[in-house]
């Protein structure tokens, strides 16, 4: 296996890669004279070179045409949200009227929850893991609380019931199956943030529904990462980001699903104007008639100019294709795997599931001796520009992104980490 750790194999097995010109077409950050080795795209993936122009073309409407900006051209701005509406549709395996982009991820969250979410007194409870991203636990028990109910009575959480941290399908079915008859709704990660376990939508679907509720998920980490397959899941409605696999920018414009036979639904909902039907969208009457579909709710008119930048990233998505991404991440993160097995096992253990269908490009890695070994050890590869990101309390996760990053920058991750070691 000694192989593995030499230049000349990371460099043939970036030799015959079908995607590596992409890596061309985005911005690298730049350390002591050369490119980093990034592998934090699991938090904010790089800028590609194609959005500045995408930007620009609005900006330069709005100089030269102000507000007939929105009625001119193929980009005007009345319909500009469409414009990625069938390639995000195509990214999450949906189809186009069951997807929209707007708001932010949390705001979505909400706006799914207030239509949802409808406790009764036989059917009070909420099901989401243990250990979720602080902003859905602030959400699912704030949602809790505003309808009247106790969060330590109606929220439950589902423990991780295997060693690192994460979860078996039948602990989760077990919850469902324990709390099922109470159940309102349940909402499940795509992916754990914390962990990068991959979870089966549709098989979470089946069991919620079987059990009588709602199901949604915040697909955060999956979306851009994995293939999915919303509309077959059945899942109910799903929410997620765009700035990180999908490289739309800081705080880009989100992105929601709700499922066509929701199409048309009497479900409560907070309404917005630019959810009104388009066709009487502009007789500003009194009466709400919602868009057919995901459109319908939306609230003000889309950010023109945090949806550029999305137009550029879901380009590159339709060129790649999510099965030759996925295919490239299998390598990627295997090779990631291989190297910490044969050379790095004294040094780092790898939580996120072996089971390739159990997991996307994030390895969440936990630095054996601690919290203190493990921040030198993060210091010292952000002083060599190999850049992961840092959990609490030992662990960094390391995200090898198809579309930019290359066998060997895996490799001068692990020879970092070698370094290191050699040094101590």
């Amino acid at each position: 296996m000694t192989e593995i750790f030499a230049d000349a194999y990371a460099h043939a097995c970036d030799a015959v890669d079908p995607l590596r010109h992409f890596r061309e077409e985005f911005h690298l950050p730049l350390h002591a004279g050369g490119t980093q080795a990034y592998f934090v795209g699991n938090s904010l993936g790089l800028q590609p070179k194609g959005a500045r122009a995408h930007v620009e073309e609005v900006l330069d409407k709005w100089a030269t045409e102000a507000v007939e900006g929105h009625f001119t051209g193929q980009a005007q701005w009345m319909t500009y949200h469409e414009l990625v509406r069938d390639p995000l549709a195509r990214v999450v395996g949906a189809l186009p009227q069951e997807v929209v982009a707007m708001n932010s991820l949390t705001a979505n969250l909400h706006l799914m929850l207030v239509g949802f979410y409808r406790p009764t007194r036989e059917r009070p409870l909420l099901l989401m893991e243990a250990g979720a991203f602080p902003s859905d636990r602030y959400a699912l028990e704030s949602q809790v609380r505003f309808h009247g109910l106790d969060p330590a009575e109606a929220l439950i959480e589902v423990e991780p019931d295997v060693d690192g941290g994460t979860f078996s399908m039948a602990a989760i079915e077990r919850a469902i199956a324990e709390h099922g008859p109470r159940l309102a709704a349940i909402v499940w990660p795509g992916v754990q943030y914390r962990t990068g376990q991959a979870f089966d939508l549709g098989e979470i679907t089946r069991l919620g529904h079987a059990a009588g509720a709602v199901v949604g998920f915040d697909l955060a980490h999956a979306v851009g990462n994995l293939p999915l397959q919303l509309h077959d899941s059945g899942a109910d409605f799903a929410i997620w980001c765009h700035y990180k696999y999908l490289n739309s920018g800081p705080g880009a414009v989100a992105g929601c699903f709700v499922h066509e036979r929701h199409a048309r639904t009497a479900r409560p909902r907070f309404a917005g104007w630019w959810g009104n039907d388009a066709a009487v969208r502009f007789r500003m009457g009194p009466e709400f008639e919602p868009t057919p579909g995901a459109d319908g709710w939306q609230l003000s008119n889309p950010p023109i100019l945090g949806l550029a930048p999305l137009r550029a990233a879901l380009e590159q998505f339709d060129r790649a294709t999510m099965a030759a991404l996925r295919a490239k991440s299998e390598r990627l993160t295997g090779y990631l795997e291989q190297l910490i097995d044969a050379g790095l096992g004294d040094i780092l253990q790898v939580v996120t599931p072996r089971e390739v269908r159990q997991r996307g490009c994030q390895l969440s890695i936990r630095v054996i001796g601690g919290r203190e070994r493990g921040r030198d050890l993060f210091g010292f590869l952000a002083s060599r520009g190999v850049l992961g990101d840092w959990r609490e309390p030992d662990v960094i996760r390391i995200s090898p992104v198809p579309l930019y990053n290359t066998h060997a920058d895996v490799l001068r991750f692990a020879a970092s980490v070698r370094e290191w070691r050699d040094a101590r």
